[in-house]
């Protein structure tokens, strides 16, 4: 892609706005609490106090706002805690210009190394660092800029007690989780009806994961739908693959095709009330249709083999859904355990160290954002147009890791603040509010914030530019800059993110064979432990096999993102085309479902072994490492050994029709990958 499509590709998707689903009572309770905030300092302390709680307060609101699985109220107090820090250790050293310059590249290099950590704490902390540059200016001595930073504090705890005190949608978040991951699945099943080799998203089966995992204290309080629904709905994905694919289930067609397609629409009816009682937390309504058509005795007589067991599965592990949906599951199995903040710590810096290497995205991102900051501080501060941190406050906000998320929040920012400090500066000088009708007027800025803060980046950023502008109008310093001044130091501020990124850039193209071959390896060792177990079916193996699918599962996701970040980059992949990664990507998902279909049909205990199989798991995960190393150095793999356990084993595995069908597609699926990269390397 050229720089001028970049440009212009990043530049509409900055504009976007997206449909969500707007939380107006969640945008109210944050509103109120900065009101609150708001009044109580501007009665207590006067405005200067007040616009530093206001800050302390509207950061923490936006806190609650991120997607993180922690409990909202710490999210809200960890924001209000660490920008009090901020401005008390930027005021210290605001007397003296290099001392701060110094101070302001050492916070936000961190703020930039915070991004390892997680999107939430690279929010927050790049937050931060922008709301820091203007509390300095605030305060008129170290004590005063104690009590700004205690205000600042007390702002972000008025935030967290609120969301205790009126809780909006309580567990909302892992519902929803929970609830899109039984829609996707019921998604999927209708499209087996017509597309027997569909592909599956596993995204909202790991995003449901991570919301699975609570403290011991949420374990006692989670609702009982919250339970067990999602392991069970872990399990009726393969089984709905085994039911539809030709190669193990049912011929293409004929009567049992159509029983088949049957199942199918009725196993989607029932995952979609499950989904839509889950989300709403109301009882679970299941048609009565569908109920009769997993319970047809007609289907078990017409069904043999393979296909009859999946059915009997299939209808075990629904109602296994629907009981958990209605709060009758065993509410006392053990659950996933997520560690308290404090446990956290270890593992935060132990990421940050790993980043700490030539060629980390995270650390080119860290000195691209802070020699950023403190240029634009610098030539803010030399311009006469007064209120310089507008530049540099601009550039933390938009800069993130990644080409496209910086160029498209570049272009959001620069639209978003011409409409919102122009209509704030407009009102300001024409209406000359006082100091409680600012006050209040930045209230209903925040209201609009908050209301469309997950609709996009330009719509938010509409009213925290007008926010900033009121607030700031409270104590009349904003009273002499003009509306071409702030917009000035705004779209310098993004040009010199943009600039940055375009001189030290951190290009996701190059490593999308790293992606590709972390991808491969993962996939090769989940097929391999579900083959294993085919020679060993008296052992408890599903922890392994668990655990390389969601190894696989990780490493797919994570490709998944490199490449919708790479489309829009203005460079080129030396060996890999895309269209040798797009069919390099479907090669590796079928790889993946064949592994899934034979793990869809596990021997159980006491059933004969396929010695064989052990041989064919070894095989594939030393080609697989070796395969990924020749990924990684725009080789073409090969399948010696794999081929060559496949001709061995051709004699034993006879009688297992499921497995010798899933070695068959495991095989052509090794075959498409070389292909696909032969294809990429000429």
């Amino acid at each position: 892609m050229t720089w001028l499509r970049a440009l212009k590709e990043t530049a509409r998707a900055g504009l976007r706005i997206e449909p969500r689903r707007l939380e107006p009572l969640v945008a109210l309770r944050g509103a109120a609490g900065l009101a609150v905030v708001v009044g109580g300092a501007l009665a207590l302390f006067g405005p200067v106090v007040a616009v530093s709680s206001a800050f302390g307060a509207f950061q923490a609101g936006i806190a609650v706002y991120q997607r993180s699985w922690r409990p909202r109220p710490l999210l809200a107090l960890a924001s209000g805690a660490s920008l009090a820090v901020s401005t008390f250790v930027g005021y210290l050293a605001a007397g003296n210009l290099a001392l701060f310059v110094a101070v302001l590249a050492l916070w936000t290099f961190a703020a930039g190394l915070a991004w390892s950590i997680g999107v939430t704490v690279g929010v927050i902390a790049a937050s931060n660092v922008a709301i820091m540059l203007i509390t300095i200016t605030l305060p008129t001595s170290v004590a005063t800029a104690a009590g700004h930073a205690a205000v600042i504090a007390v702002g972000g705890a008025v935030q967290a007690l609120l969301v205790l005190l009126f809780p909006v949608r309580r567990w909302g978040a892992q519902r929803d989780a929970l609830a899109d991951a039984l829609a996707a699945e019921a998604d999927y099943a209708r499209r087996l009806r017509h597309d027997p080799v569909a592909s599956f998203d596993p995204e909202p089966l790991m995003v449901a994961r991570s919301a699975a995992a609570v403290t011991p204290r949420q374990a006692r309080r989670r609702p009982a739908e919250l339970h067990g629904t999602r392991g069970v709905a872990e399990r009726i994905r393969p089984v709905l693959a085994s039911l539809a694919d030709p190669a193990v289930g049912v011929p293409e067609e004929g009567p049992e095709r159509d029983r088949v397609r049957e199942l199918l629409a009725a196993a989607g009816e029932v995952l979609d009330c499950a989904a839509h009682a889950i989300r709403h937390g109301t009882p679970v309504r299941i048609p009565p249709a569908a109920r009769a058509t997993l319970r047809t005795p007609d289907t078990l007589a017409l069904l043999a083999g393979p296909p009859r067991r999946a059915v009997i599965r299939l209808a075990a592990l629904l109602d296994d859904v629907v009981e958990e949906a209605r709060g009758e599951g065993d509410d006392e199995g053990p659950y996933r355990d997520r560690p308290p903040l404090r446990r956290l710590l270890p593992a935060a810096v132990r990421r940050v160290r790993g980043e700490l290497r030539r060629g980390s995205p995270v650390l080119r991102h860290a000195i691209r954002v802070s020699a950023v900051v403190c240029a634009g501080y610098l030539l803010g501060t030399a311009l006469p147009l007064g209120h310089g941190y507008w530049a540099p406050m601009t550039s933390v906000m938009v800069m993130r890791p990644d080409f496209s998320q910086t160029y498209a929040r570049s272009v959001a920012r620069f639209g978003g603040t011409l409409i919102g400090v122009g209509v704030a500066t407009a009102v300001v000088q024409t209406a000359h509010p006082d100091v409680l009708l600012s006050g209040l007027l930045a209230v209903v800025c925040a209201f609009g914030t908050y209301l469309v803060m997950r609709t996009g980046y330009a719509a938010t950023n509409v009213g925290i530019s007008a926010y900033v502008v009121f607030l700031l109008g409270m104590t009349g310093q904003e009273a002499g800059q003009t509306v071409p001044d702030r917009v000035l130091l705004t779209l310098l501020g993004g040009v010199l993110a943009m600039l940055a990124y375009a001189v030290y850039p951190a290009w996701e193209t190059p490593r999308l064979r790293y992606r590709l071959a972390d991808w491969l390896k993962a996939d090769g060792r989940y097929a391999a432990a579900v083959i294993e177990h085919y020679a060993r079916p008296g052992d408890p193996a599903s922890q392994e096999i668990r655990t390389a699918l969601i190894a696989a599962r990780d490493a797919r996701i994570a490709w998944q993102a490199a490449l919708a970040r790479a489309v829009h980059e203005p460079v080129r992949s030396r060996g890999l085309t895309r269209a040798a990664a797009e069919a390099a990507e479907h090669a590796l998902a079928q790889m993946g479902r064949s592994a899934m279909l034979m793990e869809a049909h596990l021997p159980e205990h006491g059933a004969v072994p396929v010695p064989a199989a052990r041989g064919l798991a070894e095989a594939l995960r030393q080609d697989t490492e070796r395969a990924a190393k020749a990924v990684r150095e725009r080789r073409v793999p090969s399948w010696d050994r794999v081929r060559a356990a496949l001709a061995a084993w051709e004699e034993a595995e006879r009688g297992h029709p499921v497995l010798g069908s899933g070695a068959e597609l495991l095989a052509e699926a090794l075959d498409e990958l070389a292909d696909a990269l032969g294809d990429g390397a000429r």
